[in-house]
């Protein structure tokens, strides 16, 4: 999070409690992305932090390691899955994503048309239905 320092410029600091929870991918998602892709438990936890947005360095402070090892673990990742930069990486994984799980919609009623025509004949009327898909 950037906050102003005393001599009123944002200053660098991060709190990486502060990111959002928010994460497109679930679980099993997860688990079916680091399959598809081989990818170790180290790297899917990279590509993870990777989705929500964390830069290189936070993710290197949250995991203890270098962030050398954030980047070699990333060129792994970038390779494997075929993209060159992290937004790349976050719209595939998402169209991966999706296609193993997709959401599938209930199809909406029919309508019925309820007409009423007269029966010249008999001096009535009658009625009518019809569903939308048969007006198609």
């Amino acid at each position: 999070m950037n906050d102003f320092g005393q001599s009123g410029k944002i200053s660098e600091k991060r709190d990486l409690q502060s990111y959002s929870r928010l994460s497109l991918i679930n679980d099993k998602q997860w688990n079916y992305l680091q399959k598809l892709y081989h990818m170790t438990p180290k790297e899917k936890q990279v590509a993870k932090y990777v989705c929500q947005g964390i830069s290189n360095e936070d993710i290197a402070e949250k995991l203890s390691m270098r962030p050398g090892t954030v980047k070699t673990h990333l060129r792994n990742i970038y390779r494997r899955v075929r993209v060159r930069n992290k937004i790349s990486l976050l719209l595939q994984f998402i169209e991966d994503a999706v296609k193993h799980s997709p959401v599938i919609a209930k199809p909406e009623p029919s309508i019925r048309i309820q007409e009423f025509k007269p029966d010249v004949s008999r001096g009535t009327y009658y009625e009518t239905s019809s569903s939308m898909d048969e007006l198609d």
